[in-house]
C-alpha cells in the first residue's frame, strides 16, 4: 500500500500511515523502518509498505519506498534558485557514514568514503529526504554539492535505497 506518514515518534518507536487504499490507519513500528535503513521518518513523507491484517488492524511489515513530503524544494547552493525533488534526485550520489548529527542544533557531518573533507547535513535536508533524524555510524547515500562554506548534502537516502538505485 502507498500512503503518507501521519506522524512518527522515534522516542515512542512507532507512528501511523494514512492511505486511500485503507479506511483505517496503518501502524508503523520503528523496527520496520530500521530494516529499511532508517531510524525515523518525517511527517508527511510518502511511503509504500507491505501490510498485514492483525486483530488490532493493519500493520506495516516491510517498507518498500519512501518519498520526501509533497512540494519539497531545496536550494542547491547559496546563490541558486530552489530545485525540485526530481532535480535533486538526479544529482550524483556519494557513500558517506554519519560522523555525528544533532537534531537540536539542526545539522551534523558525514565522512565520505575516499575523501578527506566532510559533508554537512542540515536537518531540513533530512526532512526533504523523508527522514527525521540520523544515528552516528550509519551509512547513507548523499547527493551533495559544493557551496561557499564547503561540501553539503542536498539529499540523504538510506544505504538500502542507495544500493537499490545502483550507485
Amino acid at each position: 500500500m502507498h500512503g503518507q506518514v501521519k506522524w512518527f515518534d522515534p522516542a515512542k518507536g512507532f507512528g501511523f500511515v494514512v492511505s486511500d487504499q485503507s479506511q483505517s490507519d496503518i501502524f508503523l513500528h520503528a523496527n520496520v523502518l530500521r530494516k529499511f535503513g532508517q531510524g525515523s521518518i518525517a511527517d508527511g513523507s510518502g511511503i509504500t509498505v507491505k501490510v498485514r491484517q492483525t486483530h488490532r488492524g493493519l500493520e506495516a511489515v516491510e517498507v518498500l519506498a519512501i518519498e520526501p513530503p509533497a512540494g519539497s524544494t531545496f536550494a542547491l547552493s547559496e546563490d541558486t534558485a530552489f530545485a525540485t525533488s526530481a532535480k535533486i534526485a538526479a544529482l550524483p550520489m556519494e557513500t558517506g557514514r554519519v560522523e555525528w548529527f544533532d537534531k537540536g542544533k539542526g545539522f551534523g557531518f558525514a565522512n565520505v568514503f575516499g575523501r578527506h573533507e566532510d559533508v554537512v547535513i542540515h536537518v531540513e535536508v533530512l526532512r526533504q529526504s523523508g527522514c527525521a533524524d540520523l544515528q552516528a555510524g550509519k551509512a547513507r547515500g548523499l547527493g551533495r554539492v559544493a557551496g561557499k562554506q564547503g561540501r553539503r548534502a542536498v539529499q540523504g537516502v538510506s544505504w538500502e535505497t542507495a544500493v537499490r538505485r545502483g550507485f
